[in-house]
């Protein structure tokens, strides 16, 4: 962080936990990033009044006393933006885990100060401007193939433009070395290197907004069929406890077609990390061959971390994501948990004594999640270039209450909720979303690109499917009371048919090669054949068959097993099973002609 030419101070007076307040107006700005007293702890000034400033502290405040100095940077909280933040693990503000331990070892220590990127690993870059090119912010200066899987376009600042005077030839260089040299409007000259600093708190402009019309595909058949999340879309994943939400976000991080996907462990526990850490370092993008951490980055903030940090944890990663975007990348923020971040801010306003509102959380909770899902969005870049920020937020409501404050003012903000089942989890129905409660408000916006790119029965499919769930789901109620022997076999056809959607099309097995990520022509196959079933069975019972006698036959065992029995890449096996379902409604009538 560069410091300020003429150092502002000013002198603790009283600390409370996090929370420091100094005496007196020292002249720091508001969001101004701050060092506190002799470990110069990093900092950020949320309150100013004339005869007081108040910082909250990213760190540990144990130790510090009243009487030592805060000194002022002249800059907002900011994150480095340049080439090597792919592949990296960093903190909530920034800080990259793999320089901490080199420092201190397993733990961090207080006031450790390292650079957020390398500055002396030199990159492979290609220049694309030339001398007397006008160019203006967000224009694309040079490329640097930051993994295999990804080319990092070094842009002009957005708030920069002018005319380039030079540009260095094509080479290795380090973020910090100077590439163009820029003549400004008011005659100045700027040099540009490939490191912009930007504030998190302030997302990064964009030419104009796009609404959603292509779904972030994830392979995960209940979310991309029955509930689709859109490229720039928001979604809540809420759960309680072993519901299953960090391991969703793991199958959508994997599997999905973002290109980049920033993953924040916000609170969450150190093992939850480990894991996320360990399986990802493994993977194997399937699209490219690469490995999946070329195109991944990780936050890791967790639960034994200080809590303010968690509060900037969010916004450092969707700072980072803005900047993928910008450079014309869909990218995919899997934020786990915005619970633990709605509990900073709740400790932290305790803190600052400020008035509760519901369940102890400050009244600005539900602005402060609007602003941070707002920043999601198909845009168009100021460069010309389409991107998209897509957020996924799970949500750890306490007893899996889903009445309670933050779960409530997600829904307010989000457009699909896949909210998460105990009854499924606990009966090892994975994903355990449950179609009851979850929705998708983006179904409208995507129907033409499904009819597009998939098959234009594909909507249609989709709504007889649920029918059939809800027509289940109401059945059930009777079959609980009286049991199911007295319904009509009509009914007991539907209670079989949604047997089959459940157990063969919703429940997805994670460790199954064939069935842990299926691709959307199968998905639609899939549902074909099942709807082919009901209305041949359907024919059957019309013409007086009872339901004991179509169960005889192993058709619908047969149509549950697709999942596993085709293999994603002999697609045309399944054509096979509309011959069989043909042979079984012949055999049926000939048994009982």
């Amino acid at each position: 962080m560069p410091e300020a030419k003429t150092e502002k101070t000013g002198i603790i007076y009283k600390i409370n936990g996090p929370i420091v307040h100094l005496k007196k107006d020292a002249g720091f700005m508001m969001n101004e990033m701050v060092y506190v007293g002799k470990q110069r702890l990093v900092g950020e000034v949320i309150g100013l009044t004339l005869d007081s400033t108040t910082i909250q502290v990213y760190e540990e405040t144990t130790g510090i006393k009243p009487g030592e100095i805060v000194t002022g940077t002249g800059a907002p909280v900011t994150v480095t933006l340049a080439p090597g933040i792919l592949k990296n693990i960093f903190d909530g503000i920034e800080r990259p885990l793999s320089e901490i331990a080199k420092t201190g070892g397993a733990y961090i220590h207080r006031g450790v100060n390292v650079d957020s990127l390398d500055t002396s690993k030199k990159w492979k870059t290609h220049i694309i401007v030339k001398e007397g090119d006008q160019i203006s912010g967000g224009a694309v200066i040079a490329e640097v193939p930051e993994t295999p899987a990804i080319l990092h376009k070094i842009m002009v600042p957005p708030d920069k433009q002018g005319v380039v005077l030079n540009a260095v030839p094509d080479g290795e260089y380090t973020i910090e070395d100077p590439l163009i040299t820029l003549q400004c409007a008011d005659g100045s000259q700027e040099t540009l290197t490939m490191t912009q600093k930007w504030p998190i708190r302030q997302a990064r402009p964009t030419a104009r907004r796009f609404p959603a019309s292509q779904p972030l595909v994830t392979g995960q058949r209940i979310l991309d069929t029955l509930f689709p999340l859109a490229k720039g879309g928001t979604a809540a994943i809420p759960g309680g406890f072993g519901t299953g939400k960090t391991m969703t976000q793991h199958q959508i991080a994997k599997w999905s077609d973002a290109n980049i996907i920033i993953y924040i462990g916000c609170g969450e526990r150190g093992n939850e990390m480990t894991q996320v850490l360990e399986e990802f370092s493994e993977l194997v993008d399937p699209k490219t061959g690469n490995p999946l951490m070329d195109r991944t980055t990780l936050i890791a903030n967790t639960s034994n971390m200080p809590v303010a940090a968690r509060e900037a944890s969010l916004y450092s990663g969707l700072t980072l994501a803005e900047y993928y975007r910008d450079m014309g990348y869909h990218v995919a923020i899997m934020a786990d948990s915005t619970s633990r971040w709605a509990e900073a801010l709740r400790e932290l306003s305790g803190r600052l004594e400020e008035m509760p509102a519901e369940e102890g959380f400050p009244a600005y909770l539900a602005s402060k999640l609007s602003a941070f899902y707002e920043r999601a969005g198909m845009m168009e870049n100021l460069n010309g270039t389409n991107g998209s920020v897509t957020i996924i937020g799970a949500v750890s409501p306490q007893g899996g209450d889903f009445s309670e404050p933050v779960t409530q003012n997600t829904k307010r903000f989000v457009r699909c909720f896949w909210g998460l089942d105990k009854s499924l989890a606990y009966a090892r129905h994975f994903p355990a979303i449950s179609w009851l409660t979850s929705y998708s408000e983006y179904m409208n916006d995507l129907s033409m690109w499904y009819s597009e790119h998939v098959n234009r029965d594909f909507v249609d499919y989709r709504n007889q499917i649920v029918a059939l769930l809800s027509q289940e789901s109401s059945l059930m109620e009777i079959v609980k009371l009286i049991g199911s022997d007295v319904l009509p076999d009509d009914q007991k056809l539907i209670l079989e048919i949604a047997k089959v959607i459940r157990v063969g099309f919703l429940q997805q097995n994670a460790f199954h090669k064939d069935d842990t990520c299926v691709p959307m022509e199968k998905q639609f196959k899939m549902m074909e054949i099942i709807l082919y079933l009901y209305q041949k069975s359907r024919s059957l019972i019309s013409m007086g068959m009872p339901m004991s006698v179509l169960k005889e036959d192993s058709v619908f065992d047969k149509v549950i097993a697709i999942k596993y029995d085709v293999p994603n890449d002999q697609l045309s096996l399944l054509d096979d099973y509309k011959k069989l379902i043909d042979r079984f409604y012949d055999d049926v009538l000939e048994r009982n002609a």
